[in-house]
């Protein structure tokens, strides 16, 4: 009866081992990805002051922020490099 009791206990003792792990598992990922996310939107924030920065009608900025949203970060900056280029070559 001893013997069952203390298998009983060791698998409970197992088994919260092995959820306490589990947790700090997903903890770790969490930690993951909050990071990743404040670097998203740290690099949002940013791209949006460039975009603020380059475009030089209310209508380019719209272009922009549409690039940004349907086509992505790298398709938008493409477009501000264009723009760039555009500028420089009429001044």
């Amino acid at each position: 009866m001893t013997l069952t009791l203390n298998n009983r206990s060791q698998n409970k003792e197992s088994s919260l081992t092995q959820a306490l792990r589990q947790i700090q598992q997903l903890n770790s990922k969490i930690q993951e990805l909050e990071q990743q996310h404040q670097d998203y939107v740290q690099k949002q924030q940013n791209l949006i002051a460039a975009i603020a920065e380059i475009c030089v009608s209310p209508m380019q900025e719209i272009q922009a922020l549409r690039i940004l949203i349907y086509r992505g970060e790298a398709a938008c900056r493409q477009y501000l490099r264009s723009l760039l280029v555009k500028q420089r070559q009429t001044s």
